[in-house]
């Protein structure tokens, strides 16, 4: 009986370790934030080819991070995103925005208390949509595989709950060529970073 009882006592043991093991495994941060040194280069409308205004984004992260290696999901919005509106130019599209959705490797110091320095990069999509508001040009939208690295710091105020700094850079893998229409649009090099502040959420 004694037997039966330890043995009952050690598979519940074994059964509650790894549940406590990755109570603190997962996070979820919602962010806000700027983009800032982009470039954007429209082939068929060479005089407005610029650098990228500043422009505020949004989005959210959800990762697993149960030691020193992990991975993330970034899902990030700017609206507006190409809009040139510095000096003379006064270059204002349409609807425009750039989505980010990258699947990321996280390298971190091991879970715990305090400030925790990691670095991130991995592969996903980034997705350009551009209109025209006057119809001058055809209205453009790219889904192209881009890249993303990056880091930042995260500091805990307790077990559960933090605040997260992150930095990082994109860039698609290709290039979109126009077609041979006079007034077509097509969006050639274009990278910019990201940085962003958010609440982190562990469990």
């Amino acid at each position: 009986m004694q037997v039966r009882k330890l043995l009952m006592i050690s598979a519940l043991a074994l059964m509650l370790l790894p549940a406590s093991a990755q109570a603190q495994s997962w996070f979820f941060s919602p962010y806000i934030g700027g983009n800032f040194g982009g470039n954007a280069d429209f082939g068929d409308f060479p005089d407005d080819d610029d650098a990228v205004e500043r422009r505020m984004d949004f989005g959210a992260t959800l990762g697993w991070n149960p030691s020193v290696v992990g991975f993330e999901i970034d899902l990030g919005y700017s609206p507006n995103f190409f809009e040139d509106t510095a000096g003379d130019r006064n270059f204002e599209f349409g609807d425009n925005n750039v989505t980010t959705l990258m699947g990321n490797v996280l390298i971190t110091v091991p879970p715990g208390g305090g400030v925790h320095p990691y670095l991130s990069a991995g592969l996903g999509l980034i997705r350009a949509n551009v209109n025209s508001a006057t119809g001058l040009f055809n209205d453009m939208s790219t889904n192209d595989l881009g890249i993303n690295m990056g880091g930042g710091l995260n500091g805990y105020f307790n077990d559960n709950v933090g605040i997260r700094g992150d930095l990082r850079y994109f860039r698609p893998k290709q290039d979109n060529q126009a077609d041979n229409d006079l007034f077509d649009l097509s969006l050639g090099s274009f990278d910019f970073w990201r940085g962003s502040v958010g609440l982190t959420f562990r469990w």
